[in-house]
């Protein structure tokens, strides 16, 4: 790196500067508004009003993310009524006078929908340079007569299909295109045109990395890069041909790394090696910024050609600090404002002082910080060409003509586009105008100088883990974003792949016996592999692991709960020591992608700490004294516990159950399903590891049909816990039931049964989200979770745009082997599940019509997924679980019959709602019957502690696994009461 000047080299000048630049935006600002507050604009009064009222703040910014959805009057004005009344907004008189009106239909509804929807145009017309090309064309004309570059962005929806992704690329080939045609006609503007006398690119777009390929993930970093590459090769290509500049924007933090290294790697190719009409993004409020940005000066260096680097602040703020929090990772951003000004300004210097290297684009509307960037500029002798300022449209207008009436270089960051696809734009520019921290909000408040101007003080903001904490903390899932955690999850998969073809054995009363007859477990994705040989046990292996629970059960009842909390913990330890080893056993066995291995431990991790703590609750019992009296609430263990547990959770629903029965006391014996039965085996491992006695817990691989049905009718047996099917389930729950001879008790009975389970897409839904949700809770793991969505009930004025990019998404998808981690959809778990499937699916031909079929590899267990499109609510494929990737789509011409259609089912286990209109959430609140309701997300993968698992109805019986109330089943609650009077004498309570 080149030496650095002091930092404080540069205040003076620094400080001359932004008083000049803030003294002139300012002063024009007064004469555009200042005369005219009384008449301000409804879409002023939008951001006036939103500053000084946060709960109006989110509801106004919650409306406006609805409106484009919102297709009639009555419509607008319904939903502007239901969010500008809500409880927590403190409306100003205006606008109380705005809303005062009966109904939606009404004169005044409608007279309020005509207002309020041109006023939110207007106020995206701020920010988004036009609509379609020419009127981008005419907006940046009419930037040019002020001497301002521009960079174009095509504002687009979310790109979940391949043919989106290859929309996006022909958009801005044509955007290219047409925009060099234009520029053609243009007389040149030497400031913006030429430097150095060199000219540069009058076009320039702006992309994101990940439109170009719907698929775009860290996990599968060499598939996606090669699948991007080669959309940005001919994206550059035609940029060349036609003279534009192309500049990639940067997104979310998951996807920084593998944008850089897909960049860096493409631009040392030797076609691409000498372009400098280039441009990479830093986004300075990332803590791992100056790292990144110090890579790409020592890249430039070896690749010998300059690139733009952008720097700005970063758009994410929120999402990024929320999903950190959400994981239990680690900030990747500041928490403080202070601090990411003071790490741009470091940035911008870095950058300066390595002009030789790169070319800096300073990209910010905040005075000081373009000052710094001018002052450091002018002292170093930065050229021209190496050296830009960029400012937002519609954010920053009268700083960028204050600079360039100064000479300097400017750029316009200029989205075009419809008011749908840029709504989310809009409201990240919103968010940032009305922010406290925001410089453009303080500098209107008429702050001090010396206060909006100070050097940023943010060197102490180390705080990398969030301060709010969860009541229970649950187990962060890999972040494959992280090279490291990334490539130490696909070397287990070799690692375990070399171990495959083991024999695994029974556990009975602490010794791992031989049997007579042994099962292949295999590879679903590839048959012929097997994973390993499991021993079956026999009845009287069954019968010597009961003798050897009831012998030890009384000795564990009286363990003390903090030993046998202390044992979870470990088993905590261990799976958390052996993440990436059991993912990559699941992948083989099971055929699960790695991604929803991964939280599948986690899950098993939660299990183990969630149970310990709240059996160390449950310990402390209930104290109900009265005088002369005690009276005591405490629970006991019941005594021998059957857990059976299902194949497509294989590790983190035995685990959940078997530890839950371990901590209260019981003496547990654990029948795995037979397909998933070394999985059940690693779980035996690490419970013996972590400290349970022999006897205690015993690994009892077998025959369902035969040691199952014998374990359920076994009359020392006190209680069953199962996962599975609704015929097996009920079966249980039956035989359970029978008193058998010498049977002194009745057993408990938890039975968690399946679902056919729904998701409402209302007509004021973000399709985006709705269809990539309804896509991945469908569709991931093949279809075969209990939670998984089998219906999708799509309100009628949305149904045609959501079926035909529902297709697309599904054709999007790639079907193979999960031991590659491209895989989304991998196969059914074996030959009979495949059977079924198929069966249902030629059902559904005769039943509705087919929307799309996927393809699937002929080896292996292999279904492709189905989409079912016009099917009847009373539909078998509607109305009965498949367990496999077949999705019904059913029409509602309204949301009370999407509610009927969603609950008209023998099921209640999840459901989902996809809506932006308050009251649906409300209804759907009140009366969608499942037992976990989901709203604006997938109806997959809950945590523990938060979301509670477990339905109703015929999806079974007992409390939710991983909720206050699960462990209840478990225990015998007894009171005692004494009383402790002894001839006219007691202690007093609660006196020492």
């Amino acid at each position: 790196m080149v030496a650095q000047l002091s930092n404080n080299t540069y205040e003076p000048k620094t400080q001359e500067i932004a008083r000049e630049l803030l003294a002139a935006t300012q002063q024009k600002k007064q004469s555009l508004f200042g005369k005219i507050q009384d008449q301000m604009r409804i879409d002023d009064k939008i951001l006036d009003w939103a500053m000084s009222n946060p709960g109006l703040r989110v509801q106004l910014f919650h409306f406006i993310d609805c409106l484009p959805a919102l297709r009639s009057k009555p419509e607008i004005a319904a939903h502007l009524q239901e969010y500008l009344t809500a409880e927590e907004v403190e409306l100003p008189d205006s606008l109380k006078k705005l809303l005062n009106f009966a109904n939606a239909d009404s004169v005044a509804g409608k007279m309020a929908a005509t207002t309020v929807a041109p006023a939110v145009e207007t106020l995206a017309q701020k920010y988004i340079a036009g609509a379609d090309i020419p009127q981008i064309i005419k907006t940046l004309e009419r930037l040019r007569k002020d001497k301002l570059g521009f960079t174009v962005d095509l504002l687009g929806e979310a790109v979940i299909t391949e043919t989106e992704a290859e929309s996006y690329l022909n958009s801005y080939l044509e955007l290219m295109e047409k925009l060099s045609a234009a520029a053609q006609r243009w007389s040149t503007v030497p400031q913006i045109d030429e430097a150095d006398g060199n000219p540069i690119p009058r076009v320039q777009v702006s992309v994101k990395l990940t439109a170009f390929y719907s698929q775009f993930d860290p996990l599968d970093a060499k598939g996606s890069e090669e699948k991007v590459s080669d959309r940005i090769r001919t994206l550059l290509r035609r940029a060349k041909e036609v003279g534009a500049a192309v500049h990639f924007d940067m997104e979310q933090y998951a996807y920084k790394d593998l944008t850089l290294s897909i960049l860096k790697n493409l631009l040392m190719e030797e076609e691409f090696r000498d372009r400098t009409d280039i441009g990479v993004t830093v986004q300075a409020y990332l803590r791992d910024s100056a790292k990144d940005l110090e890579g790409i000066i020592e890249w430039a260096k070896l690749r010998g050609y300059p690139v733009t680097v952008r720097l700005v602040k970063g758009a994410y703020w929120d999402q990024e600090t929320i999903k950190a929090m959400q994981n239990d990772w680690p900030q990747p951003v500041f928490n403080d404002k202070a601090a990411t000004d003071a790490n741009y300004e470091r940035l911008t210097q870095l950058m300066l002082e390595n002009h030789a290297y790169i070319y800096s684009a300073i990209g910010s509307h905040n005075v000081r910080s373009q000052a710094k960037a001018i002052a450091i500029a002018e002292t170093l002798k930065v050229p021209q060409r190496a050296f830009e300022m960029q400012v937002l449209y519609g954010m920053g207008d009268q700083l960028a003509k204050q600079l360039a009436a100064k000479g300097y270089r400017v750029r316009m960051y200029c989205p075009y586009g419809e008011l749908l696809p840029g709504m989310s734009y809009l409201i990240r520019r919103l968010l940032e105008n009305t922010a406290n921290s925001s410089f453009i909000r303080q500098s209107s408040e008429q702050r001090p100088l010396e206060e909006l101007l100070a050097p940023p003080v943010g060197d102490n903001d180390s705080t990398i883990h969030q301060t709010w904490k969860p009541v229970f903390p649950n187990a962060a899932d890999s972040d494959y974003a992280d090279a490291i955690i990334r490539d130490r999850a696909l070397a287990a998969l070799g690692n375990v792949r070399s171990q495959l073809g083991k024999t695994y054995l029974p556990l009975i009363n602490g010794k791992w016996e031989n049997t007579e007859n042994f099962v292949d477990s295999v590879n679903p994705a590839q048959p012929t592999e097997i994973v390993g040989k499991i021993g079956l046990a026999n009845i009287e292996q069954a019968e010597k692991a009961i003798a050897a629970a009831k012998a030890t059960f009384p000795s564990w009842k009286k363990t003390p709960v903090s030993r046998r909390a202390a044992v979870l913990r470990k088993a905590a330890e261990l799976l958390e020591q052996r993440r990436h080893e059991l993912c990559a056993w699941m992948v083989f066995e099971v055929g699960k992608a790695l991604s929803q291995c991964d939280a599948e431990v986690s899950e098993a991790i939660d299990f183990c700490l969630f149970y310990a703590a709240e059996m160390e609750r449950l310990d402390q019992g209930y104290i109900y004294d009265t005088a002369g009296e005690s009276d005591r609430y405490s629970y006991q263990p019941r005594g021998i516990s059957l857990v059976i547990s299902p194949w497509n959770f294989p590790l983190a629903i035995p685990v959940g159950m078997t530890v839950a029965s371990l901590v209260t006391g019981n003496c547990t014996l654990l029948k795995p399903a037979e397909t998933s039965a070394i999985i059940g085996a690693k779980i035996a491992q690490i419970l013996v590891e972590a400290g349970v006695p022999d006897g205690v817990f015993q690994f009892i691989p077998s025959k369902g049909s035969t040691v199952g049905a014998h374990l359920v009718k076994h009359p020392d047996v006190q209680m069953i816990t199962f996962t599975g099917s609704q015929e097996v389930g009920c079966w249980i729950y039956a035989e359970a039931a029978i008193l058998r001879p010498g049977q002194k008790h009745l057993k408990r009975v938890v039975a968690e049964m399946g679902g056919k389970n729904a998701i409402i897409v209302d007509e004021s839904a973000d399709l985006d989200q709705a269809v990539g949700g309804v896509v991945y809770s469908a569709f991931g793991y093949t279809g075969q979770k209990c939670s998984a969505c089998s219906r999708v009930v799509v309100l009628e004025p949305v149904y045609d745009v959501f079926v035909s990019r529902l297709v697309e998404a599904v054709r999007s998808l790639n079907v193979g082997d999960p031991a590659d981690p491209s895989t989304f959809v991998g196969p059914v778990i074996d030959h009979n599940a495949q059977t079924k499937i198929k069966e249902y699916i030629e059902m559904g031909k005769q039943e509705a019509e087919i929307a799309i079929a996927l393809d699937a590899p002929s080896t292996g267990y292999f279904v492709g997924p189905t989409v079912f499109v016009n099917v009847s609510p009373t539909a078998k494929i509607a109305q009965e679980e498949i367990f496999g990737p077949v999705l019904a789509v059913i029409k509602a011409s309204n949301f009370d019959e999407a509610i009927d259609i969603a609950n008209g089912t023998n099921y209640a286990l999840t459901g989902g709602l996809y809506s932006r209109t308050p009251s649906h959430i409300q209804k759907a609140k009140a009366d969608f019957e499942v037992g976990n309701l989901y709203i604006n997300r997938g109806i997959t993968g809950a945590i523990v502690s938060r979301q509670p698992f477990g339905g109703f109805k015929l999806s079974g019986v007992g409390s939710k696994a991983g909720g206050p109330d699960y462990l209840l089943q478990f225990l015998e609650p007894r009171t005692i009461t004494e009383n402790i009077q002894r001839q006219g004498f007691a202690p007093i309570q609660g006196v020492d």
